[in-house]
This record gives C-alpha cells, structure tokens and sequence, in this order.
C-alpha cells in the first residue's frame, strides 16, 4: 500500500468529506524539503490545491509557485476564482509560460482586465502560435460567441482514410487534449461533419471515413451574439460545439465547460438585471463602477417613486377623512410587488425559449392572469376576515366601520394581485417584441409599476366604497 493510498485512507471518515485544502496549506507552511514537499503535494487534485491558494500568504504561494512545473500550475490556476490575482504574483517570465499554457479564453480574459501597455508587453514576449490565439479570440466582442471559444480541438480532412485519420488524432492529440469529438473539414477548411471517438476506433480498416461522420451535427457562427443562441447550444448534449466563421470555415469549437460557464454567466446577467443592475457585480469590482451601474435605475425608480407619491397626494382628502386606512396600504403593495415579480420571473424563463409563438403568449398571459385572480380571491378573503376581526376586537371599531374597511382592503388586494399579475406578463413581453432583453424589466421596475396599480386600487376603491357608498 503506497502513501498516498495511506493519506487517502487516514482521510476517509463516513459521513465526512476530507479536508484537502487546509492539508495543502499546512504541506506548503511546512519545512518540507521542495522535491518532498512538492511530492505530497501532487498527490492531491488540482482543485483542491487552487482552494489551498487563498489560504496561504503571498510569499507562502510564490514558494508553490516555484516547486510547480508550468502545466500544473496552469491547471491549478484554471480552477481558481482569484486566478488572475495570482498570475499577477508571478514574475514575467513564468507569468508568459503560464499564459501560453491556460485555456486561450482564460488567457485573453486576464490580459483584457490589464492596461494597454502592459497587455502588449505580455503579447509581445509569447510565441507566434499563441499571439495568433489572442489575436483571433480578442477580435471579438465580449458577448459574441467567437470570444469564448477555444482552439484546443482535433480536426482531419475528410478525404483520407481511417487508417490515417487514426495517425491524424494521435499526431494532435500530443496538443490538443479535447479528442472526444473529432471534426472534419474539406481542403478549405469548411466544415463537413464530426466523428466520435468511439466511432473511430472501432471502425474496420476497410471502412469509408464517410460512413462515420455524422454531418447534421450542430454549430454556431463565432460572430453570434451568446445571448442569441444559448438556448440553442443548450439544447445538445454534446462534448464540444463547432463554431465557424461567416464563410462555414471552422475556427474553434466551445467545450461542454465553456457552455456551463456561458449559462452561469447569462443566468448571473440576469439575476443583475432582475436587481435593477446593467450588469452583474463581482467582489473586486471597483466602487465607481458599481455606483455607474446601479445609479441609472436607482434614479428611473425615483422619478416612478415620485409619481407614485403623487398619486397618493390626489387622496389626500381620503386619507384625512378615514386616516385608518393607511394602515393597510403597505400589505396591499407589497402583496403586489411580490405577485408581479413572481410573474415576471416565470414570464423571463419562458421567453428564454426562441420558440414561443403568439399563441402561446397569450395563453401564457390568461395563465398568469387566473392565477393572480385566483390567489387574489383567497388572499382577499383572508384579509377581509382577519382585518375585519383586527379591527372589531382589538381597535374597538364598530363592525360596520371594521369590515367595511377590511372588504375595501381584500377587494384591492384581489384587484391589485390580479393586475400585477398580468403587468408582470405583459411588460417583458412587450419588451421582448420590441428587441429589447425582457430582463431589463427588471424586479425594482416592475414592483413600482406594481405599487402605482395597488395605490390607485386601494385608495380609489376607498373613496368609492368607503366615502361616497357607505359614508363612513
């Protein structure tokens, strides 16, 4: 039994997971000679020795640095959240050997967060096979596809045999660890199809490479923009995807990791846009940038705040001659801003789908509408009875004064529920027709259009039941 299956062992504890990471800090604080230490050390997987990272001190990770061969260390880089941080710490010569190793898009995403200068200088250094690289990821716009792809694929002609397309993916596979999907393409480079590797090592010497080569397999243009087709990438549960330039010609491919990042990336614009946010914030992001991100919505929701008071002003006379009601006012708008946000939420996920037709809007719409409705008449009832009683037993009201006031509160809760519903539906959907990303109708938005609906609601049905009906 070796060591590590010894370590391993020491570790296991049922209904515990081991604590790698702080074992790897402890082995790098260690006196450990550096051939032992980085022995122990690569016993360990590199995410758990990217995790380690951010518990040692600088000079505590530049000794790791220096005991790690540059691919390991590129490797234990790809899974850190503060990879750039730490590939600042190293000097300029390992900092370029690391960059020629990483993932194409990681390295042009790091070099875009520097100052120009300082980008060129790092280009400048590498060699010509990973200045071409950048050069063509960094071509792109951030949120077209060709930026996220990655040139790390295996690709043979299609007019050779298995016996030499078998010599093809060995030759390549010494640079290209991706060898799941091979892709085939023509003397100009087109794309023909893909091959999978199973596929290829059972086939007979005597087999046609056209026999293996599934030609309706998916793709994506490098100039699309993400937002557009990450459904459709989605949509394949494949390894890899080819992305292709305006002439069919392929130039990367995304990987099933690329395409899990691009839909935490979309979901996490999302959430932002859902908060009021133009995009979303990370932790290390600058204070000025975030204010310059937030203050644009914050300053749209005070002039609708605004508007909002004002219409509270033209009831003025209402509140003064049955001041109780203001009680309830908060319980029917927030019970309004929290159906439509709901609504919204639910109305986004399904416009997400490309395929949504007219029809299926508007039943989408009677849905949400009769589950507003719906809620709303439960929701209202229970007001009534519960305000009513409130009113009654505790606030000495006479019974008249108490449920009158409590049927006021439950109808505008009902009406107020049923018309954010079908506001929540409605406004994303408007702005998905008008090109617009429906996400931008973001939860804030929608809540004060919600509250100016409950507002009018509630204290418009006060003044008419409660003043002009019933004369209380």
């Amino acid at each position: 039994m070796n060591a590590k299956t010894n370590m391993l062992n020491e570790n296991i504890v049922i209904g515990q997971h081991p604590d790698y990471k702080n074992e790897i800090a402890a082995i790098a604080k260690s006196n450990l000679t550096p051939k032992l230490m980085r022995d122990r050390i690569l016993d360990y997987h590199e995410n758990d020795i990217a995790a380690a990272l951010d518990l040692l001190k600088r000079e505590e990770r530049r000794k790791l640095y220096s005991m790690l061969d540059t691919a390991v260390l590129s490797n234990v880089l790809e899974y850190s959240e503060s990879r750039d941080i730490y590939i600042g710490e190293l000097d300029i010569r390992r900092r370029i050997q690391v960059l020629s190793q990483l993932e194409i898009t990681d390295a042009v995403e790091y070099l875009r967060g520097l100052q120009k200068s300082d980008r060129n200088m790092l280009i400048d250094l590498m060699d010509d096979t990973a200045k071409r690289e950048i050069a063509l990821l960094s071509s792109f716009d951030e949120d077209e596809i060709g930026s996220k792809m990655t040139t790390n694929f295996i690709s043979i002609r299609a007019d050779i045999s298995i016996r030499q397309a078998m010599k093809e993916l060995i030759a390549q596979a010494a640079e290209n660890d991706n060898i799941s999907t091979i892709y085939v393409v023509d003397e100009t480079q087109t794309l023909v199809g893909a091959i999978d590797l199973k596929d290829l090592i059972i086939a007979r010497e005597n087999m046609s490479l056209e026999d293996i080569i599934v030609t309706s397999y998916p793709y994506v243009y490098a100039n699309e923009q993400i937002e557009d087709c990450i459904e459709r990438i989605k949509d394949y549960s494949e390894d890899s995807i080819p992305v292709l330039d305006s002439d069919n010609k392929l130039k990367g491919v995304l990987t099933a990791q690329d395409i899990t990042e691009l839909v935490d990336d979309e979901m996490g614009d999302d959430y932002a846009k859902l908060a009021g946010l133009t995009a979303e914030e990370d932790l290390q992001e600058p204070l000025t940038k975030s204010i310059r991100k937030r203050l644009p919505w914050l300053v749209i929701l005070l002039v609708l705040g605004l508007l909002v008071s004002s219409v509270v002003g033209l009831f003025e006379h209402v509140v003064s001659h049955l001041a109780l009601i203001v009680c309830f006012q908060s319980l029917v708008l927030d019970m309004a801003g929290n159906v439509g946000t709901q609504s919204l939420a639910v109305t986004i996920r399904v416009l997400m789908d490309e395929q949504i037709h007219g029809k299926e809007k508007l039943f989408l719409i009677g849905k949400e509408a009769r589950i507003g409705l719906t809620n709303g008449i439960i929701l209202g009832t229970l007001s009534f009875i519960f305000i009513g009683l409130y009113l009654f037993l505790f606030k000495g009201q006479p019974m008249i004064t108490a449920f009158s006031i409590s049927l006021c509160t439950g109808v505008a809760l009902l009406v107020s529920m049923l018309l954010s519903s079908v506001a929540g539906t409605v406004i994303p959907i408007i702005f998905k027709k008008l090109k617009v990303d429906p996400a931008v109708a973001s939860g804030p938005l929608i809540t004060t259009i919600n509250d100016l609906v409950a507002v009018i609601s509630y204290y418009g049905l006060a003044w008419i039941l409660l003043i002009n009906v019933l004369h209380l």
